[in-house]
């Protein structure tokens, strides 16, 4: 994908980039060959079947944003340390990075490849959902990650021991299947591991995703779900009788009914992605990122192009959206909360190569198992 000469112009964001909306409507459409029908603000056709107004509200109550780092390259997967730290991983570095409250990041640990979700296990390791590399290209000054790189080889879930910083890679496959795409993973209150397998695509085909369970002490992994279409984060409800999954192009999240540890059942919806229930899926274009459950059960999807944090309830209701608008960033990708109240939010800002801290959040998040 080439990218467009980025010349300043009237309605031009921070530091001469085009500003969201002109990438949208104009730039970045041109640069990714879409139309420019595909690309309606929120609100402007969002009425639900009985005309009822069905347009993302956006947080009404007092948050503090703040940058806690930049110069990160396309993180994603904040995982907040008990201790006040916050974990992310860099896609384009290959790396699990350690943020201190006052926004000194360092390297935990050299993953390698593509490391695109973290989650703190049972053992006190941290794990990694490794997609095995992703190219870096720019629309318009902001950095995206996709397809193919020529390094790659293959995806993975590995452990990292952060005192010393040393990555054990437990799955490349699953019985004769190769890990594609590792994207997201989240623990059970068994010590299990659910997670997405994004796939791979070259721009032409592409992998369908699928979905697995794992143990952690890598002696036994079983795909759960196959079919979907770009499975990206993960999450279980607040009593783990849930399980939700994102997709990032078809803006959808599914769920199952957890009936035991690596067991799901879906089927209630005709033709379900992975065979899962439709629970939601947004009125706009906007392209699903991943997701994390607040203490209210709500699923809260990361959002780019309408960048920002759908908050969607377990019936399927758009609760509310939390706009995150901070340079102009187009890449929200990833949610979680710390703090004693579980009311400050960590989110990325991949595009710009930012970990946000966000005081105030609306609504706390939900404490993950193995959090401490």
């Amino acid at each position: 994908m080439s990218t467009p000469e980025n010349t300043a112009a009237p309605g031009d964001g921070p530091r001469g980039r085009p500003s969201r909306r002109a990438l949208l409507s104009g730039l970045g459409i041109a640069a990714a060959g879409l139309s420019t029908a595909a690309f309606a603000r929120p609100g402007e056709h969002g009425r639900d079947e009985h005309g009822r107004d069905e347009r993302p509200r956006k947080g009404r109550t007092r948050m503090k944003i703040t940058t806690l780092a930049e110069g990160l390259l396309f993180p994603e997967g904040p995982v907040a340390l008990p201790g006040g730290d916050v974990l992310v991983v860099e896609i384009h570095r290959g790396t699990l990075t350690r943020v201190r409250p006052d926004g000194t990041a360092s390297v935990a640990a050299e993953v390698g490849g593509g490391p695109n979700g973290a989650a703190l296990g049972p053992d006190g390791r941290v794990y990694i959902a490794n997609c095995g590399g992703l190219r870096r290209f720019e629309v318009g000054g902001f950095v995206f990650a996709g397809g193919i790189p020529d390094d790659y080889t293959t995806g993975s879930i590995q452990a990292v021991d952060l005192s010393d910083g040393s990555v054990e890679t437990l799955y490349t496959k699953a019985g004769d299947q190769q890990l594609r795409g590792p994207n997201d993973l989240v623990f059970d209150d068994q010590g299990g591991i659910y997670f997405t397998d994004y796939g791979k695509s070259d721009g032409v085909t592409g992998d369908k995703g699928r979905l697995f369970y794992a143990k952690a002490d890598g002696s036994g992994i079983t795909m759960l779900a196959g079919g979907m279409e770009g499975p990206n984060g993960i999450g279980l409800s607040p009593d783990g009788k849930r399980l939700y999954v994102s997709e990032t192009y078809t803006a959808r999240v599914w769920w199952w009914d957890v009936t035991g540890p690596g067991k799901i059942e879906g089927g209630r919806s005709l033709g379900g992605s992975g065979n899962g229930n439709f629970l939601y899926t947004a009125p706009d274009y906007t392209n699903f990122d991943s997701l994390g459950v607040d203490a209210h059960g709500n699923v809260n999807v990361a959002s780019m192009i309408h960048a920002g944090i759908s908050v969607v309830s377990p019936k399927g209701r758009l609760v509310d959206f939390v706009e995150i608008d901070v340079d102009d960033d187009p890449g929200i990708t990833n949610i979680c909360w710390g703090g004693k109240d579980m009311r400050t939010a960590y989110v990325t800002a991949s595009s710009t190569g930012r970990l946000l801290k966000i005081q105030g959040w609306p609504r706390p998040g939900l404490r993950l198992n193995n959090a401490g």
